[in-house]
């Protein structure tokens, strides 16, 4: 496996006393420089629904297929087409033999949710970024990973302008090893993914949001786009509610606000720390697009508020829709 790049933890540039940083790695420099100049930022996105039985994986393996449509390209290098991928793999994998353990623990844990038989996966990049790339990206990141020891499948989608990578990844290892993926896991899966992108020469960042000053939720564009097709009763009803707020002029404020304000302040804090560390470094321009770069963070939303601003935006057409130039 390849060596870590050194993590940038913008927050530990905002602490006080023991455990704050005062020095930037060469690695960490190039780092924030990307993230100054906005550098393409990676996605990678964990799915949560039907990966706990064996009926789900196989409709989510053909639906990535395309139902044979789409090549699905196996850990071992070999290409999957056609009709039946899905069961075929589901077999290959012995997921059969996975499922029975799975409701064992699920009665164990008294009605909780039982562990997942797979890991569905999404790797992409925003619009622009060569399709093939993010799929070479991502079997070179799954390789390095879990090559011998996870069983996975990928296959590249680009119906969307973003290019992604589904991946299915099978929970236990071949050594009877279960992959449990936490918010440090996604992280350093972010990192590895775009070093990868780097080295086939695809400029691409993995930062938190929270270092950009981004507060928008990641679920609220599913919110609309649900809401549009009719899909998903819950998210519609979220809206409307705000909706009705944003009519009578009452928009209630959510109980995670002030945590959101802090989280920002924080940010801002490290930042301003950041831009005196570079100075004494000798990285006097980079310092001053630092400060330039938290002058123009947008305030800090909560969902709530994302979407108020966004049925605001719907409703006064489509110029209001494209948003402040940046």
């Amino acid at each position: 496996m390849a060596s870590r790049e050194a993590v940038f933890d913008l927050f530990s540039y905002a602490r006080r006393g023991p455990g704050r940083r005062d020095h930037l790695s060469p690695s960490v420099v190039q780092q924030i420089a990307r993230t100054l100049g906005r550098t393409p930022e990676v996605m990678v996105k964990v799915l949560s629904h039907g990966a706990n039985d064996q009926g789900a994986v196989r409709r989510h393996l053909d639906y990535i297929g395309r139902k044979g449509e789409v090549d699905l390209e196996g850990d071992d290098g070999e290409i999957h087409r056609g009709q039946g991928v899905g069961r075929s793999l589901v077999e290959d994998w012995d997921l059969e033999l996975e499922e029975p353990r799975r409701r064992a623990d699920l009665s164990a844990t008294s009605g909780r949710p039982g562990p997942r038989l797979v890991h569905k996966l999404i790797f992409s990049m925003p619009p622009g970024t060569p399709p093939d790339t993010v799929l070479m990206a991502t079997r070179n990141f799954m390789r390095e990973e879990f090559a011998l020891q996870h069983r996975y499948a990928l296959a590249l989608h680009t119906d969307e302008p973003h290019p992604h990578v589904h991946v299915v990844l099978k929970a236990v290892s071949e050594h009877g090893n279960r992959l449990n993926i936490r918010k440090g896991t996604l992280r350093e899966w972010r990192e590895g993914f775009a070093r990868h992108l780097r080295t086939l020469g695809v400029e691409a960042n993995a930062t938190p949001r929270q270092v950009r000053g981004e507060s928008k939720p990641q679920k609220l564009d599913g919110i609309f786009r649900a809401a549009r097709r009719g899909e998903s009763t819950h998210l519609r009803e979220r809206a409307m509610a705000v909706a009705r707020q944003v009519a009578r002029g009452q928009l209630q404020v959510e109980p995670g606000k002030p945590a959101l304000l802090l989280t920002r302040k924080e940010a801002l804090r490290a930042w301003k720390a950041i831009g005196e560390t570079l100075i004494k470094q000798g990285h006097r321009d980079l310092a001053e697009q630092a400060k330039r770069f938290t002058d123009q963070m947008p305030a800090p939303l909560s969902e709530r508020e994302w979407t108020a601003l966004q049925i605001i935006k719907q409703s006064r057409g489509p110029r209001a829709r494209e948003g402040p130039a940046r």
